[in-house]
C-alpha cells in the first residue's frame, strides 16, 4: 500500500512529531510504501492563488506533485494538533492546494457547482490523529468537537473515502512519559488496524 502521512506542526521536539514518526515506522515495518510531508519543515506556501481555483487552472509543479500522491494513495494519515477547534493554517492551506476538483473530487457534468460532489480518491481509509489541551468533555460540551465535521464529513466522505478513524490525544500539556508511550503504542494499533501488515 501507499501511505500518504502529512505533518502540520511546527516544532520538531513536539509529541505530535513522535505521532507522526510512530505512524511511518509503524507502516514501513508492515511493509507499505510511505510518502511524508513534514509542512513547516518544507515550508509549503498554504497560499491559493485565483490561478489554481478551476480545475483546469494553472497548478504550481510542486503542488501538482502532492495532487499525485495524494491521488495515488492507499491511505491516507493527517497529523495535527487542534488549534482553535482547527488543523493549523499551513495544513489548511495544504487541504485548499490539493484537495482540489479533479483530483479528490468532481461534479456530474452540467453541475454549476451546487450540487453534491462524487469522490475520486482511491484510498480505502484514512485516520487523522491530533493532540490538545483540552479534555474530552469540555471539547463535547462546549465546542462540538469540530475536527471531527471538518475531516470526516466535510473532506473524507465527500472525497470518497469512507473508512475514517480519528483520535485525539489529550491533556498533552499535563501528560507524563508513561501516559505518551502508551498513546505512542495506540498510534501503532491504530496504523496496524487500517493499514495491515502486507501479505
Amino acid at each position: 500500500m501507499n501511505i500518504l502521512v502529512i505533518l502540520g506542526h511546527p516544532d520538531p521536539d513536539s509529541f505530535i512529531h513522535a505521532i507522526a514518526s510512530t505512524v511511518c515506522e509503524t507502516s514501513l515495518n508492515n511493509g507499505h510504501r510511505v510518502v511524508f510531508h513534514d509542512l513547516y519543515t518544507e515550508m509549503f506556501d498554504p497560499l491559493l492563488t485565483k490561478a489554481e481555483i478551476p480545475e483546469q487552472g494553472l497548478v504550481p509543479e510542486n503542488i501538482q506533485h502532492h495532487c499525485e500522491q495524494l491521488r495515488s494513495s492507499d491511505g491516507i494519515v493527517i497529523v495535527h494538533p487542534n488549534w482553535w477547534g482547527q488543523p493549523p493554517a499551513i495544513l489548511k492551506g495544504w487541504v485548499d492546494r490539493v484537495i482540489r476538483p479533479g483530483i479528490a473530487y468532481r461534479f456530474e457534468d452540467g453541475d454549476t457547482g451546487d450540487g453534491v460532489p462524487i469522490g475520486l480518491l482511491k484510498a480505502k481509509a484514512a485516520l487523522v490523529l491530533n493532540t490538545s489541551n483540552t479534555p474530552d468533555e469540555r471539547e463535547l460540551s462546549a465546542f462540538g468537537d469540530p475536527l471531527e465535521s471538518l475531516w470526516k464529513r466535510c473532506i473524507f466522505e465527500l472525497c470518497g473515502v469512507h473508512i475514517f478513524h480519528r483520535r485525539m490525544f489529550n491533556v498533552i500539556v499535563t501528560s507524563t512519559h508513561d501516559q505518551r508511550q502508551t498513546w505512542l503504542n495506540e498510534t501503532r494499533r491504530l496504523v496496524m488496524q487500517l493499514f495491515p501488515k502486507k501479505s
